[in-house]
């Protein structure tokens, strides 16, 4: 546990104590090490590069939260996320969105019985432990608050009765670009449930010749075996919570969040390009993706780094730029960008 030290210093008057807590939190990530390494071997049976969008999946599920992946088709977006469905012994539902969706197609409905002149509900696809829901932005606005619900409160209400989900629940969505035709902005409320909003890019050249080689035939088959039971993503979710994280990092959590909604005090001259900053889930978000991370790597505790590499996909989709922002072609990207390189790092 390298560097242990001087990760805990001045963080409590029993500094020897603290640093045992971290050492004996690094040990128990180490010994889970194997378990990553199996599901990225299984993952790596099927996809060709994009670690970036592997990671993300795995940090969600360590998070058990929700991400929307974005990217242009052909990308292996909906393959990704069957893959590592594929890898947990959980239960997986696939919707595909389309414009003419119904609630009930996504939730269930109740069902009339002439025998006995009763109701009996029939419960819908979300009823899983992960659901992929694909094309999300190409749904109606109803059937996007139905979804809505179950992102967030964990539940789905189908005439008088709610039904909680399945834990572990998520929500793993795909969308096209808006460009694309035929997509549809997501609510700004909706889009901020995502924990994460992963953006897939074309492959480099020699992972595409990887592909080539492995994919262009009539029949190909996708063997992947399942390396984690729900129990194991709860055990596992319950020790990334534990990771160490000192209070300097804290700090510097809460800066960059600052920093996206009053540039000026954080000595930036980007103000004029921000419409809206990150809320306060963002906070949360990040200080949780930051605690993945750190675990991903095989430390026990946060580090600056942990949180710079997560901060993009966690506040891409929560810093809204302004129309002068759009004229200038600067996306909320390149914003984030600028806040990591402004804010002071501990």
């Amino acid at each position: 546990m390298e560097g242990v030290d001087s990760v805990v210093r001045e963080a409590a008057p029993d500094r020897s104590s603290q640093s045992a807590d971290v050492r004996e939190i690094g040990r128990r990530v180490e010994a889970e090490a194997p378990v990553f390494a199996a599901v990225r071997q299984e993952l790596a049976r099927v996809i060709v590069g994009q670690e970036g969008l592997v990671d993300g999946l795995l940090l969600a599920l360590l998070c058990n939260n929700h991400v929307l992946i974005e990217g242009v088709p052909g990308l292996a977006k909906t393959l990704s996320v069957t893959t590592l469905a594929r890898t947990l012994q959980a239960s997986f539902q696939r919707i595909q969105f389309t414009p003419d969706l119904l609630p009930a197609d996504l939730i269930g409905t109740m069902i009339y019985s002439p025998s006995d002149g009763g109701f009996s509900t029939k419960k819908g696809p979300i009823f899983a432990n992960i659901v992929l829901a694909d094309e999300i932005n190409r749904a109606p606005a109803k059937v996007q608050s139905a979804l809505l619900e179950a992102m967030q409160e964990r539940q789905v209400t189908i005439g008088p009765e709610s039904y909680p989900l399945e834990d572990p629940f998520l929500v793993l969505a795909t969308q096209n670009p808006i460009e694309q035709e035929g997509t549809y902005p997501l609510p700004e409320a909706q889009v901020d449930r995502f924990m994460l909003k992963l953006r897939v890019d074309y492959p480099e050249r020699k992972h595409e010749l990887q592909i080539l080689r492995r994919m262009a035939r009539s029949t190909v088959e996708h063997e992947v075996a399942p390396v984690l039971s729900p129990a194991d993503v709860v055990r596992l979710r319950e020790l990334a919570d534990t990771v160490y994280m000192d209070a300097k990092i804290e700090e510097y959590i809460v800066d960059l969040i600052e920093a996206t909604r009053n540039p000026a005090g954080a000595n930036l001259d980007i103000g004029e390009w921000i419409r809206h900053g990150a809320s306060p889930r963002a906070t949360i978000y990040l200080a949780m993706a930051a605690r993945a991370h750190a675990m991903l790597q095989g430390r026990g505790y946060v580090i600056p780094q942990d949180v710079k590499s997560v901060a993009p996909d966690v506040l891409r989709h929560r810093v809204m730029v302004t129309y002068e922002a759009e004229a200038e072609e600067l996306t909320s990207e390149d914003i984030v960008r600028q806040v990591l390189d402004g804010v002071e790092v501990p």
